[in-house]
């Protein structure tokens, strides 16, 4: 697949995935598209040898994995792992606020934001309604309203002389959304919802919405840029492009080999929930595929995880806030990520082992370190391998941005990074 092509298929998954509940919907859509089942957590599972599965957990989490042949695990599995969320705003339960005769929705922050990207852009909400039918049963269903319906607009610079001072942004106070008039009719969150779900779904017709998980995200389309197109822009680059880059990998792994993609939720805000990488459910995968306790761990002793997640690029305007031998450059491959205090899981084998990956299919590969004198971020890497004790290589592709409403990536790095990872997913022998 061509850069060019692999771009908007990136596209194309990014715009239809601007919740976590829809990235999994997503990929479990494409999965199942390739021949892979689905599997309940709930259910007895009937595996079959060289068969492919899929398991979700809240609706915000999947794994997919292939068993391949007779003696797959004594070769160990190839993981890799991402996560399906990130920073943005989110809805209060009881939002509604009536102000200056505009309808607006309190949110809340979720995860590290950059909150001065989210002014004065068009606006659209999605996520996870939960309701009673018409039979008094309680169901769930996805919404996205798609169109722009909200903004949150700038103070005008008159009124507000001091913002390009560093002026803080007040997540209380500053952030609340305008959706309308709040003149007649009165308007009501959960009605709104309801009629959502009914236009998208019209067996919900008798829904009376009880609760949700709803999120704003900016609705202008992931594109490719620049003079010579060398850039892709997108929002929720962080993480749905390594979601993505596995999940092409897999589709396209040698059907002898044990591979596992793992994509959970919550890793902005620390991973621990039931359906994040610091819950059990890769454990629990784990023991359903490999019952015997002591053979799991000799199959984990000779596995491997590659945790993919976006790196710092160095920016030309800040390029101080970088060690200076440890600059990633868009467009120059994935990145390698080291740190001494184990905020990344890489140690020296792992790392030689990604290098060989890369060299094996003539793709460029980079290193990062934080600085000494400042603080590192942490990935699902440390969190997986501290819980399962497989060794772990933290790599990603280099971006700008991280975290903004809308992130920057080179146009050549997902492709430099599917292809690393479809050779892991068939490479012969692990370390």
């Amino acid at each position: 697949m061509s850069h060019t092509t692999l771009n908007q298929d990136l596209a194309d998954f990014i715009s239809q995935s601007p919740t976590p509940f829809h990235a999994t919907a997503s990929l479990r859509q494409r999965l199942l598209e390739a021949g892979y089942t689905a599997l309940d957590e709930r259910s007895d599972w009937q595996l079959e040898a060289g068969g492919k599965y899929l398991v979700t957990r809240n609706d915000s989490s999947l794994i997919a994995f292939q068993l391949g042949d007779a003696d797959n695990f004594e070769r160990g599995i190839r993981l890799v792992g991402a996560h399906t969320d990130s920073p943005c705003l989110r809805v209060k339960p009881q939002p509604e606020l009536n102000q200056q005769g505009l309808w607006q929705l309190g949110v809340e922050v979720y995860g590290g934001a950059l909150l001065a990207p989210w002014f004065d852009r068009d606006l659209s909400l999605a996520g996870r309604v939960s309701f009673r039918d018409g039979a008094g049963r309680i169901a769930s269903r996805l919404i996205d309203f798609k169109r722009p319906i909200a903004v949150i607009p700038n103070l005008a610079i008159h009124l507000n002389r001091g913002v390009n001072d560093g002026q803080p942004i007040n997540a209380q106070t500053d952030l609340p959304p305008v959706l309308a008039h709040s003149l007649d009719p009165v308007r009501d969150l959960r009605s709104l919802l309801a009629e959502q779900l009914q236009r998208e779904h019209p067996d919900c017709a008798e829904a009376s919405v009880l609760d949700y998980e709803l999120s704003f995200y900016d609705t202008q389309p992931p594109a490719t840029i620049g003079l010579d197109n060398d850039f892709f822009s997108a929002a929720r680059l962080d993480n749905l492009l390594s979601c993505h880059a596995g999940l092409s990998a897999l589709l396209d792994a040698s059907p002898e080999q044990a591979c596992l993609l793992v994509c959970t939720d919550h890793e902005e805000i620390g991973s621990s929930s039931c359906c994040g990488a610091d819950g059990p459910f890769l454990e629990d995968v784990l023991c359903r595929l490999i019952p015997d306790a002591t053979r799991r761990v000799q199959v984990i002793q000779r596995s491997l995880l590659v945790s993919a997640d976006n790196a710092h690029a160095v920016h030309p305007n800040y390029a101080a806030r970088h060690d200076e031998n440890h600059g990633p450059k868009l467009n120059a491959g994935p990145v390698i990520k080291i740190n001494s205090n184990q905020r990344y899981a890489t140690n020296s084998e792992t790392a030689a082992f990604f290098r060989q990956l890369c060299a094996a299919v003539k793709v460029p590969v980079q290193s990062f370190v934080v600085r000494s004198d400042m603080g590192c971020g942490s990935t699902i890497g440390p969190i997986t391998a501290s819980r399962l004790g497989v060794r772990t290589v933290d790599i990603g592709a280099p971006t700008f941005a991280m975290h903004s409403i809308r992130e920057l990536a080179g146009s050549r790095d997902p492709g430099y990074l599917t292809e690393v990872l479809r050779h892991f997913f068939n490479s012969a022998q692990l370390i």
